[in-house]
């Protein structure tokens, strides 16, 4: 991906990247208090991540819920099919 942008908003990565069906559903995840970069709590859809950052999701509800934790690979440039975007990021952890 070699017109990727070295930094893109984390709503926008986490729907290219497959973790959420909705640039919407993204920035609730977000806003809900769901999401870490490098270590730090963010609510704000508009923060930039790029390549080298570590981020840490709470996907799903309740008992359903699990951790994520990742390093974004690249920012890629559009929301492609699964084998793509699974070239984005690295899972540090084990889903669990």
């Amino acid at each position: 991906m070699a017109d990727a942008p070295e930094r893109i908003r984390i709503d926008k990565w986490l729907w290219q990247a497959r973790f959420c069906k909705t640039r919407g559903l993204a920035q609730e995840l977000v806003q809900g208090g769901k999401a870490r970069v490098n270590g730090q709590r963010i609510d704000k859809p508009g923060r930039a991540i790029g390549p080298g950052d570590v981020l840490t999701l709470r996907l799903g509800k309740g008992q359903d819920a699990r951790i994520c934790v990742l390093r974004v690979l690249d920012c890629g440039t559009r929301r492609g099919p699964a084998v793509e975007a699974q070239t984005l990021y690295a899972l540090l952890e084990p889903e669990g």
